[in-house]
């Protein structure tokens, strides 16, 4: 007798168990054929493009709600723009009035109007509610760097800007040589300093990769030193103020030395030059 009941209890433990499994697996199987259907109709959607376009169906109408709200654009206010070209940052911004002020992207056009040659940084916003604003800062105009007969306009760091429209640009200062560029401002700032001698330099050239060679009105030649060029600048302006050394009939001075100031004149010229310069001196 205790061995058939102990038989009941062991068969109903086995069909316990039995539907305990069943149940689970019924389970499980509706739960992964259901991931299966939603990966299915999630990979059918991805596929056909639906999501994408639903997506963009949702920011579309999301961009118009707040237009309507009176977030669109009304104004674009661009400042430090001098020579960059209007049309090519119009074509970039490329927004037209009326337009929902949040489909502009900010960073996509700062990026794109900083490749504008002219431009060496931009800041662009979007300023609620209907405001683009654009600032830029441009690069200055230095000098006009001949190179295998082609001139190009420099920055002040040296960068070229251009090798169009220099017509402009034609007063200012032709540097030659390889390597110009990258030492022309600091030629150029202490030639500032002396308006005298500003006035008369016609352009200049970058000698052996160590110093400078200006030309003159009446295409006389100046040879500075590699070193403190300001000073010898300030000694020219000197003889030039005391003494009209620039007017004489000379060929070419030498500045090179910091205790004197060498001049060789024209072939027959002979005159006397005062400041310890001497006749006919020969560098």
């Amino acid at each position: 007798m205790a061995f058939l009941i102990g038989t009941r209890k062991d068969t109903i433990r086995r069909r316990t168990t039995r539907a305990i499994w069943l149940g689970r697996a019924k389970k499980a199987g509706i739960i992964g054929g259901g991931a299966v259907f939603v990966l299915w109709v999630g990979a059918w959607l991805y596929l056909s493009g639906s999501i994408n376009r639903t997506g963009e169906w949702i920011e579309n109408k999301t961009l118009q709600i707040t237009a309507d709200m009176g977030f669109s654009v009304e104004n674009i206010l661009v400042e430090g723009r001098q020579y960059s070209d209007a049309e090519v940052l119009k074509a970039i911004i490329n927004v037209q009035k009326g337009e929902p002020l949040f489909s502009f992207n900010p960073a996509e056009a700062k990026m794109l109007i900083e490749r504008v040659d002219w431009v060496k940084s931009a800041r662009v916003e979007r300023r609620l509610p209907d405001t683009i604003y654009i600032g830029i800062t441009e690069r200055t105009p230095l000098a006009l760097w001949q190179k295998d007969k082609q001139l190009q306009l420099i920055d002040t760091d040296g960068q070229v800007i251009s090798t169009e429209g220099l017509k402009r640009f034609e007063d200012l200062i032709v540097v030659m040589g390889e390597g110009a560029p990258e030492y022309s401002f600091e030629l150029l700032q202490n030639l500032s300093a002396e308006p005298a001698l500003a006035g008369r330099t016609q352009s200049a050239r970058w000698v052996d990769g160590r110093r400078w060679d200006m030309i003159m009105q009446k295409d006389i030649v100046v040879a500075l030193p590699e070193t403190d060029i300001g000073l010898a600048l300030s000694r020219l302006a000197a003889a030039q103020e005391q003494d009209a050394l620039l007017d004489k009939d000379i060929t070419h001075i030498d500045l090179r030395e910091p205790d004197k100031i060498a001049v060789r004149t024209r072939p027959g010229a002979v005159q006397e030059y005062k400041a310890g310069l001497k006749a006919g001196d020969d560098i």
